[in-house]
């Protein structure tokens, strides 16, 4: 097969039209919200039936333009809907939307329209195949959109930054050092961690948190904002770290977990969405109930008080880790599948 690679959001951002259009078409359906900020802007303009349509006929003109047969189309993420009725059409997405309706905190006010909510539901109905990262969003196809369950497929997903080949630097595990990497310090449970960390230093007054890819102001002794750097440097501070602390609020999959996993870090996360699939519960890491700031002190004491212990969860999770979460696994995960549905579709 010969692939031919679209991005939709850079096609939409040159429709000056369509993009005035839509905006008159956010404000009608979330004007409210929008005004008592109980959403914010760039969520609720990607979610109106208008763009979603609008991406449909993209799709269809795009494919009559090419003048070649095509197979079948394939979309990564589903906010919009690149499949057309009489062409195989498979999905790779992070999450669902009424997904979130799982998430602490989440009240049904906050979902996106319902005109547009139906048109996600028939998205991925029709969808040949649809491939998710983790069991939570197979479940969510199933029991939330109505999806048979012979087409929703976990395929994992692999991970960003490759397997350092040289030892870890964290003094085998001695050194207290717990990383923080993610670009929304807020949703992400970072000022739980902020709390969960000034307890644990009573107890540890030598450790230290690091906080990469976001810049919060925060001026409490032992801690280390570094912000935003290229993907290329962050592995050099997993592979300073003793312990990755990722204790979100909300979250699609978590894949800085994976790459924590990949450094041989045990993980203290959030139990909630993906992060159960990553994280088996002493085993590899420790799931807290998400906002839980003394179950999160808990578990970082704990894992900084025996070295021994967050070295075999390292351990456990790095196996993991190369056993379900590699691209290559991924990859060969979907081609089977596509190659199935394409042999059964002839």
């Amino acid at each position: 097969y010969a692939w031919e690679v679209v991005t939709l959001m850079d096609v939409l951002r040159t429709q000056r039209r369509v993009l005035a259009r839509n905006a008159l078409e956010t404000a009608r359906l979330y004007a409210p919200r929008l005004l008592l900020r109980q959403q914010r802007w760039r969520e609720a303009f990607l979610r109106t039936p208008y763009l979603f349509r609008w991406a449909e006929t993209f799709a269809k003109r795009y494919v009559l333009q090419q003048g070649t047969e095509v197979a079948f189309t394939f979309q990564l993420q589903s906010i919009f809907n690149f499949g057309l009725s009489h062409l195989p059409h498979f999905i790779y997405t992070d999450h669902t939307h009424l997904e979130n309706l799982n998430y602490p905190g989440f009240t049904p006010n906050r979902l996106a329209a319902p005109e547009w909510i139906a048109l996600e539901k028939a998205m991925y109905r029709r969808a040949t195949r649809v491939f998710v990262r983790s069991s939570n969003i197979a479940r969510s196809l199933v029991e939330q959109y109505g999806c048979d369950p012979q087409r929703v497929k976990c395929v994992y997903v692999g991970s960003n930054v490759a397997i350092p080949s040289g030892a870890l630097l964290n003094q085998d595990y001695s050194n207290g050092v717990i990383l923080f990497v993610g670009t929304d310090w807020e949703r992400k449970g970072g000022p739980d961690l902020l709390r969960a960390f000034v307890r644990l230093r009573e107890r540890h007054p030598q450790a230290r948190l690091v906080v990469v890819g976001c810049a919060p102001r925060l001026r409490v002794e032992g801690v280390q904002v570094v912000g935003r750097i290229p993907l290329p440097e962050v592995s050099a501070y997993y592979r300073r770290a003793t312990v990755y602390c990722f204790p979100t609020r909300r979250e699609p999959f978590g894949v800085t977990v994976v790459e924590a996993m990949a450094h041989a870090l045990p993980v203290v996360a959030s139990r909630l969405g993906a992060l159960p699939d990553l994280v088996e519960d002493g085993v590899n890491g420790y799931l807290v109930p998400p906002g839980d700031v003394d179950a999160l002190s808990a578990a970082l004491e704990a894992l900084l008080d025996s070295p021994e212990t967050c070295r075999r969860f390292g351990e456990a999770g790095r196996r993991l880790m190369r056993e379900r979460y590699t691209w290559e696994g991924v990859g060969r995960r979907i081609r089977e599948a596509v190659l199935n549905a394409l042999a059964t579709a002839q």
